[in-house]
Order: structure tokens, then C-alpha cells, then sequence
């Protein structure tokens, strides 16, 4: 009877927290949530990520304050959350480099495949390829050739390794087959600079940071990376339009939970992300950067699963060729 009586108040009390833990994941959230940015604070991640912070933060009921853990080429800030707890209350936002760092870094402390629970795709945000002011070819065609006869003597600058700037310079050698010098930096700040100042000859920068300095007349301008063009550069060709055929990057931004989230926090994160896209003031605070809210059928887990495991594999064979590895 001792016996039976332990085993029923040991199943009583088991059920009791399984009660309290789904009422719990059903309650979600109760308290302030932290999104991981894995870069330094001002840059076009940080900027995504409080712009959707903020409107996700209204429609939860709870704070989302952002976290910034630089380093590393973001994969501080990726492992961070990847040791996180699984209850919904620390998230991650990267871009295209979390695809990229999964053959960049070849001791990772996480699995870049299994590590995450995708919430959402929430951004995609184009590139640019631009050159000093001086540079001698005028259109990108110009500059291919130009680049393939030249090929060590032009200088690629790139915001440091891992740097969506160094993956778009690594594209556009694979795509020329020429291998150009590359300069790295420590920033996309000062890659700007020597490019305006005549220092490197050629960069592959965002929209966000690239259209003043293109409408300016301070840089050459060749291409856009994304397949259709920029309204705020209407007369600047994709690469595909201007001969470089199936050329393109763009820096997507995806929203990651841990693995092992339980179902009920994962929908209501899935329902605000998707529900925050849909603002308009939050797409006029996106246009200000030059990006856009992703469209409503790819604000999904699946599609951004989906996204995130077939850039690991567009990048692998690309980063093997290039042989730059960032350990």
C-alpha cells in the first residue's frame, strides 16, 4: 500500500508540473523577451531587428529588448542563443551569414542545421556593386572584362571576413572566374571611406549605405544584386540585365527561437512576426533603410527552414573555392 500510495502522489505530483508547464507555454509570454542581434549596435541588423522588435514587442504584450553579442563573424551571438533555454523567451536574428558561417567556421560550438527553430523570414535587402570614381570601366560588362585581364592588381574591398560584402566578392569571382585581391575591413564604415577616397577599387555594399553615396555621383555604380531594381535607383541595371546572367545576393534576415521551443510559444512568435510585416509603419521603416518586409507566404517557418538550409548549401562550394576560412 506504501508503495502504491508513493507511486500515485509521484504520478500526481508529475502530472501537476506537466499541467503547469503546458498552462505556462500557453500563457506565453509572461515576461520580457531578448532578441540576439550578433553584430554591434547600428548597423542594418541592428536597425531590423529593433524596428521588429518594436511592433512584435505591441502585439505580444510583452518588451522585446535587443541584445547586442558581436563577434566573431555573429557566430557569438548565433551560440549564445543556441544554449539558450527552449521556452520561447531568447531569440536570434541573423541574415545570410548564419548560412555561411556553417562552412566559414569549421569548428562551430552548434549545429547551424539543427540548432535553430525557424520563426519567419523578415527582410531581404539587395546589394550593390560599386567602384572608386575613377575606375576605368563604366558599365559591368566593362567591368568583367576589365577584372578578368587585371585579375590580382583589382582590389575587392569587403566589411571583414564572413561580411555579406565578402560573400557578394567571393560570388562575383566565382561568377567572372577571375580571383581579385581582397581587402578586408573591419566594418562596412570604413570600406566606404577608401572607396570613396579612391583606396580599393571595388565593393559590394547594401542599398542601405550605397544609394546616397550612388545618387551623389561619389562612387561607380554597376549593378544591383537582387532581380528586379531599386525604386530608389530606377536607372541602375541588375547584374542579370547587365550580362552577368544569374547573379545575385541579397542579405535576408531570418527570426530563430532554440531548438526544441514548444509548440504554443512558436505559434504566437509565427502570428506576431507575421502580423508585424503586415504594418505599413513598419515597411516605411524598412524603405528608409532600403529593404521591405518579406511578402506574407514566405513569413513562415518552412520558408525560412527552407531558405536557411539551401544557402548552406549555395555557399559551401563557393567558400571551399575561394579556400577562406575564418579559423
Amino acid at each position: 500500500m506504501r508503495a502504491l500510495t508513493f507511486v500515485a502522489a509521484l504520478m500526481l505530483g508529475l502530472t501537476s508540473m506537466l499541467g503547469l508547464t503546458a498552462a505556462s507555454a500557453q500563457d506565453y509570454p509572461t515576461r520580457p523577451i531578448t532578441m540576439v542581434v550578433p553584430f554591434p549596435a547600428g548597423g542594418p541588423t541592428d536597425t531590423v531587428a529593433r524596428v521588429t522588435a518594436l511592433e512584435m514587442s505591441k502585439l505580444l504584450g510583452q518588451q522585446i529588448v535587443v541584445e547586442n553579442v558581436g563577434g566573431a563573424g555573429g557566430t557569438l551571438g548565433a551560440a549564445r542563443v543556441a544554449r539558450a533555454a527552449p521556452d520561447g523567451y531568447t531569440l536570434l536574428i541573423n541574415h545570410l551569414g548564419l548560412a555561411s558561417a556553417a562552412t566559414l567556421y569549421r569548428k562551430l560550438p552548434y549545429d547551424t542545421k539543427t540548432a535553430f527553430a525557424p520563426v519567419g523570414l523578415v527582410t531581404d535587402a539587395p546589394m550593390t556593386i560599386i567602384g572608386r570614381l575613377d575606375l576605368k570601366p563604366n558599365t559591368l560588362s566593362e567591368l568583367v572584362a576589365f577584372a578578368k585581364a587585371e585579375r590580382e592588381k583589382v582590389t575587392f574591398a569587403n566589411a571583414g571576413l564572413g561580411a555579406a560584402s565578402h560573400l557578394c566578392g567571393m560570388l562575383f569571382q566565382s561568377a567572372i572566374g577571375s580571383k581579385l585581391t581582397a581587402v578586408p575591413y573591419r566594418g562596412g564604415g570604413p570600406l566606404l571611406n577608401d572607396l570613396l577616397g579612391g583606396q580599393v577599387d571595388l565593393g559590394c555594399e547594401q542599398a542601405t549605405t550605397s544609394t546616397g553615396p550612388i545618387s551623389a555621383k561619389r562612387v561607380k555604380a554597376y549593378a544591383v544584386t537582387t532581380k528586379t531594381r531599386l525604386s530608389s535607383l530606377p536607372n541602375l541595371p541588375t547584374a542579370d540585365e547587365a550580362g552577368l546572367k544569374g547573379f545575385e545576393i541579397g542579405v535576408w534576415h531570418g527570426l530563430y527561437a532554440p531548438a526544441g521551443t514548444p509548440a504554443a510559444p512558436m505559434q504566437k512568435l509565427v502570428r506576431a512576426l507575421q502580423a508585424a510585416l503586415k504594418n505599413p509603419e513598419l515597411g516605411k521603416r524598412f524603405a528608409d533603410i532600403n529593404t521591405a518586409p518579406i511578402g506574407e507566404g514566405d513569413a513562415t517557418p518552412e520558408a525560412l527552414r527552407a531558405k536557411l538550409l539551401s544557402e548552406i548549401e549555395r555557399w559551401a562550394p563557393i567558400i571551399k573555392e575561394a579556400g577562406q576560412y575564418a579559423d
